[in-house]
């Protein structure tokens, strides 16, 4: 039986297509290539600000921004007018999931920002993304040679 890109029910060449949700074949991969992009912008505000009086070390809970995420994605979504709404995209910017970092030793100027750690943090957060985009490529390529059959 081939793999055809159609509602379910319909016939090519007298056989029966099977539907594809792009979405579940993909998995949370996309949800969390987003996450990643978001956490790496967030790591590196955290980088610039490392000599910022005051500025205080923000991250992301990526395990409770991906069930999160996960959880919305499976349910029925609010209609919102606006980016900042109730039950907006937990991806997006302005989410609860950003949190403050505990700092291990603040400076006495108030900022909570340790260099060493945020370098750590980040090229761990780029391995990760590394990691993901490879899953996600091998998927498509595997979805691409379902489609063209070579």
């Amino acid at each position: 039986m081939r793999i055809a890109l159609l509602p379910a029910g319909h016939f090519i060449d007298g056989e029966q297509s099977m539907a594809l949700n792009l979405d579940t074949y993909l998995g949370l991969e996309p949800t969390a290539l987003k996450l990643e992009t978001r956490r790496m912008a967030v790591l590196a505000d955290n980088l610039a600000n490392v000599d910022t009086p005051n500025y205080k070390a923000r991250d992301i809970d990526f395990r409770a921004a991906l069930a999160a995420a996960s959880s919305t994605s499976s349910s029925l979504n609010l209609a919102t007018t606006s980016p900042q709404d109730i039950g907006s995209d937990p991806t997006a910017s302005g989410s609860a999931d950003l949190k403050y970092r505990v700092p291990l030793a603040p400076a006495l100027d108030g900022n909570t920002v340790d260099g060493q750690l945020e370098q750590a943090a980040f090229a761990d957060n780029t391995v990760r993304f590394q990691a993901t985009l490879t899953i996600l490529n091998s998927r498509l390529k595997d979805l691409m040679t379902a489609i063209t059959g070579s």
